[in-house]
Formats: C-alpha cells, sequence, structure tokens
C-alpha cells in the first residue's frame, strides 16, 4: 500500500512538472512599450496556443494590489515583492503570467527570477528620449520639471539587464516584430508547442 502512495505521489508531481507554466517579465522605462507588447502577445498565447494566460500590469496592480505603496526604492522593491508572490503562485500552477512593470533594479529582479517558475527576462529597450515623445500623460515633463519625484530614468535610475533572455528594440521594431521575438522565443525553447 505504501508502495502505491508513493508512485501514485510521484506520478501526480511529474504531471505536475509538465504543467508548469511561465512568467514573462517586461522590464523597461515607462512608455517603452512593455504594456503595448505584452497585451498582444498574451492575445496570441490565447487565441493561437491554448494558454492560460494572466497579465500583471503596473498600472493595474498599483491601483488594487500595492495602492499603500509610493515610489521611493524601498516601496518599488516591496511593489515587486508582491508581484513576484503572485506570479510564483500562478506560474507554478500552470499559468502563462505577462508581468510588466519598470522593474529598475537589477537585485529585486534577480530576487524575482530565483521565486518565481520559469523566469523569462524580456528587456524592452528604448532611449528616453522615445519614451518622452510617447509619453501621452506627461510624466516625463512633469519629472522633469520636479513635480513628480524618483521617476526612473530622470530623477531615479534603471539598470538595464545584464543577461536577458530576450531583447526588444521598440524604437526600432514594430509591435508586431517584438510579439513575434516573444513568441519564438518560447516556441524555440518548447514553453510552448505549434497548434
Amino acid at each position: 500500500m505504501v508502495n502505491e502512495n508513493i508512485i501514485a505521489n510521484e506520478q501526480h508531481w511529474e504531471k505536475k512538472n509538465i504543467e508548469e507554466g511561465y512568467t514573462l517579465w517586461f522590464t523597461g522605462l515607462s512608455g517603452s512599450g512593455k504594456s503595448a507588447v505584452a497585451e498582444r502577445v498574451a492575445i496570441r498565447l490565447e487565441e493561437e496556443y491554448g494558454e492560460s494566460v494572466e497579465r500583471l500590469d503596473g498600472d493595474i496592480v498599483r491601483q488594487h494590489l500595492t495602492a499603500d505603496l509610493g515610489f521611493t526604492k524601498e516601496d518599488r522593491d516591496k511593489n515587486i515583492e508582491r508581484v513576484s508572490f503572485v506570479a510564483k503562485l500562478l506560474s507554478r500552477n500552470g499559468v502563462a503570467v505577462l508581468a510588466s512593470f519598470i522593474s529598475p533594479y537589477i537585485q529585486r529582479r534577480e530576487k524575482t527570477r530565483d521565486m518565481v517558475t520559469n523566469f523569462i527576462e524580456v528587456f524592452v529597450k528604448c532611449p528616453v528620449k522615445v519614451c518622452e515623445e510617447r509619453d501621452v500623460k506627461g510624466l516625463y515633463e512633469k519629472a522633469r520639471n520636479g513635480e513628480i519625484k524618483n521617476f526612473t530614468g530622470i530623477s531615479d535610475p534603471y539598470q538595464e539587464p545584464e543577461d536577458p533572455e530576450i531583447v526588444l528594440e521598440t524604437h526600432k521594431e514594430t509591435i508586431e516584430e517584438s510579439v513575434q521575438k516573444v513568441i519564438d522565443y518560447l516556441l524555440t525553447n518548447e514553453y510552448i508547442k505549434e497548434p
């Protein structure tokens, strides 16, 4: 009887491991295109590949999960820590998580990598000048005028990833090209299979 239980338990974990999800962690400056690319990747993963997808986006999470936090380094780290925990729960249960956060600090992103199942860092690389041109909310202008403190890329640093799995150069690529890069990576590394 004990042996049957051990075998059943091993089969359960083998099945569970096959069904593990992954986390695509989109990091980059405000206005770099993180959310736009992630949204289109999510649609393709659901519609073309039948994936269970959850989007975790900075603006939405700030409203519902981390409204109590500001933008100091400590608060930013706490924000990402909470999101990482959610991503961990989802990805270990077979969900494809698409997280779009500036997440400016290397050390905090590395902690997330260690915590989350199948972490894939997607660096959405775009010069500050281009991000400012795209900024419909006027955040960069407010930051430059001193109206917003601790603004990443202006008064607070952004530490570029040292060795990301995927680099998207959204100032040189169309959204479709960036999306395809992500899909190609997932196919090549067998996170998804051709339908």
